[in-house]
């Protein structure tokens, strides 16, 4: 009987000692995953600041440009009418406008001649201009 309960005794410490183990690399383990964690962490924040100032500059660019398209508008919203009264006051070029505009749309020389009014030299000009312009692009 004494002999069992020595076993049992020795059984319990054994046991005891396994769980002291278990507990101590738990422990350890739970204090790596902290460690781990908290430098995982510190490089999302650091990430995060990045993004906050790209996105800040992002927005600053924005706004920028913004107020300069709301300056070109301005700026650019009068010339429509600025062009209507200049072809109103030379018939002459709204026919250089209006030939200009049909050989961007692929007129020929006699469509120009045709539509415009425009002389068969004037024509061939017209369309030469064009042609140069269109080269470039």
């Amino acid at each position: 009987m004494m002999a069992s309960l020595v076993a049992a005794v020795t059984v319990l410490a054994l046991c005891c000692l396994a769980l002291l183990g278990c507990c101590i690399w738990l422990f350890r383990r739970q204090r790596q995953q902290a460690e781990l964690q908290a430098r995982e962490n510190a490089a999302r924040d650091e990430r995060i600041k990045v993004l906050a100032a790209r996105l800040d500059t992002y927005l600053k660019g924005s706004v920028r440009m913004g107020k300069e398209l709301h300056e070109l508008s301005r700026v650019v919203s009068p010339l429509p009418d600025k062009f209507s009264k200049l072809e109103q006051r030379d018939p002459n070029n709204f026919v250089f406008s209006q030939a200009a505009k049909l050989v961007g749309m692929g007129a020929s020389v006699d469509d120009l001649t045709q539509s415009c009014g425009l002389s068969q030299s004037e024509a061939e000009l017209m369309r030469k201009l064009h042609q140069v312009r269109r080269k470039p692009d």
